[in-house]
């Protein structure tokens, strides 16, 4: 395990991580069905949420194996989007496009905020996310996350964990990998800062990827709140 000591610069992914996004998107589905021409009851929020998360999954590894042109997440958005919509009968197009832009207004986690404020007080943060741009700008307004910087994969013209957007935040650290500590609730997405050589912290959310027992991450913590004692310990 790495010491705190060895750290001189911490990064967050932030959907999942630090944002609700599983909840966010309920949300804005329950809010769009009341609009369509069909009932409601006859295609589950659920479902349409498995309908969206697997359309963008889908699209991104597509886009990581170089079978589809590089497409920003908030297209990828905006189809999934648009396949919800014809799932439920959504015909709308107010509606399709505020469901489109859901993932601008995602609500923090409770510890989020208080937790990025205690640790921006010892250590540079950074958000890393597969967020577009604009969705990113939009989003840490919206939920009241306060980087020093935040770092948008469409920079990369990739998604994690291609090693290329990882190096996004190792060269804004500008210091060695081995000194740059990810944090996130994805093990997949520690297994690929992994592999560019930064320190790992998983935190444990309802809607994350729990490592296996094979991983071997620096810190496994239940809370942001754990995670952040143990960095800033004297």
């Amino acid at each position: 395990m790495a010491e705190a000591c060895d750290i001189e610069v911490v990064v967050f992914d932030i959907l999942g991580t630090m944002v609700d996004e599983p909840g966010g998107l309920r949300a804005a589905l329950r809010d769009a069905l009341p609009a369509s021409d069909a009932p409601s009851a006859t295609v589950s929020v659920e479902q349409l949420l498995t309908v969206w998360q697997e359309h963008v999954e889908h699209e991104q590894q597509r886009i990581g194996e170089a079978t589809r042109a590089y497409a920003d997440a908030a297209v990828i958005d905006r189809e999934a989007a648009e396949r919800v919509a014809d799932c439920a009968g959504l015909t709308d197009p107010v509606a399709i496009e505020r469901l489109a832009t859901a993932g601008q207004r995602l609500e923090p986690w409770a510890d989020s905020l208080a937790g990025l404020t205690s640790l921006a007080q010892r250590f540079p943060v950074l958000g890393l996310s597969n967020a577009s741009r604009a969705t990113l700008l939009r989003l840490n307004a919206h939920a009241g996350l306060r980087w020093h910087q935040a770092l948008s994969a469409e920079d990369a013209r990739a998604y994690k964990p291609a090693p290329d957007v990882y190096r996004l935040a190792v060269d804004a650290a500008g210091c060695p990998p081995e000194r740059v500590l990810m944090v996130a609730a994805h093990a997949w997405d520690l297994r690929g800062a992994q592999a560019v050589g930064m320190r790992t912290a998983y935190v444990r959310r309802p809607a994350g990827d729990p490592p296996e027992s094979t991983d071997t991450f620096d810190w496994r913590s239940d809370s942001l709140d754990e995670l952040v004692a143990a960095l800033t310990a004297p």
